[in-house]
């Protein structure tokens, strides 16, 4: 039996596929995957987001996934909060808890704790959402460089949740993101983390996502987003801002054409894995290089050899057997 206090993580970037490999020992290891996916979360956007399908579903059980409409808010904390719950559930239902996605702060947040941050308050989020709107991306991370520059160097121009995050933070307590994040933690789980870390070639990562959204053009994402559009979100939900939904938006208001959509969505998913893999190799999954393991090739499993699962299989059971 698998010691209740021993979790999984597959990371890295995406279209590194992550979820394959999280199936695949979710099968061997009787194990039940933890979506840490901050988009695959929301039920609207199956395909353009790459959420498992019912085949996989039905494989082994699958938490945390499409739990969410597209008008809430998926944030850290609630994460945090769902993934403990979900950790007891896989504790009750006697299988091993494997956490699959490229969310870092998702992911760190589980195993290193989080920050408890007053609240905000509406009329802060209210303001953040609608300076976003104003302004866009780089206006805000503009504003925001001038009141708390210690949190806007820390963060991308293009990072509108984070940066929306940010600015609400500051407005609603008087204090800014990076120093709350010096306060003391909320205390981690007491569980231990056995991870994989995919980081797959640049060049052929490049390739993986370009064929990705083509086969997600194929199979309907157009029309995801179209039914979206009809939910009239506000532009600043999180949901509006998954990587191909705007330009696809901008297809279905005919500002685009699909052509000129895919490549933009390619070239900005192509840099954010960049800064996800950065991410991954100096932060969100613990201090414990030990109970780390990485590979620089695809989690899928045409691309991934036999040898090569036994290499993580062994891995993984020496850590179980020696806790």
């Amino acid at each position: 039996m698998i010691a209740s206090n021993i979790a999984l993580i597959v990371a890295g970037p995406t279209c590194s596929g992550k979820s394959a490999l999280a199936l695949r020992l979710a099968q061997r290891f009787a194990g039940s995957i933890i979506n840490a996916d901050s988009m695959q979360v929301y039920r609207d956007l199956r395909i353009i987001t790459a959420r498992p399908n019912d085949e996989d579903l039905g494989l082994v059980p699958h938490k945390l996934y499409g739990v969410l409409d597209g008008h809430q808010t998926g944030s850290v904390a609630w994460w945090q909060k769902e993934a403990l719950a979900a950790l007891k559930a896989c504790q009750s239902e006697n299988r091993l808890p494997i956490f699959c996605g490229g969310t870092g702060m998702y992911l760190r947040s589980i195993i290193e704790g989080l920050v408890e941050i007053p609240p905000p308050g509406p009329q802060a989020r209210e303001e953040a959402r609608s300076l976003l709107e104003s302004l866009g991306p780089e206006g805000l991370h503009a504003r925001l460089l001038e009141q708390d520059p210690e949190t806007a160097s820390r963060l991308h121009i293009t990072d509108s949740q984070r940066l929306a995050r940010a600015w609400e933070v500051l407005r609603g307590t008087g204090k800014g993101l990076s120093a709350w994040q010096k306060e003391p933690q909320l205390p981690p789980t007491n569980y231990r983390f056995i991870s994989v870390r995919l980081d797959p070639d640049r060049t052929q990562l490049r390739q993986a996502i370009a064929e990705r959204f083509a086969a997600m053009l194929k199979a309907g994402a157009l029309e995801e987003i179209k039914a979206l559009l009809e939910k009239n979100l506000s532009s600043s939900r999180p949901i509006m801002r998954a990587h191909g939904v705007p330009e696809l938006i901008a297809v279905a208001k005919g500002e685009l054409s699909l052509a000129e959509a895919e490549e933009k969505a390619i070239t900005a998913t192509r840099q954010y894995t960049r800064r996800q893999a950065t991410w991954f190799r100096h932060h969100a999954l613990g201090k414990d290089e030990d109970n780390i393991i990485s590979f620089q090739r695809f989690g899928d499993n045409e691309k991934f050899s036999e040898s090569e699962f036994l290499k993580i299989e062994n891995f993984i059971t020496q850590r179980i057997d020696n806790h």
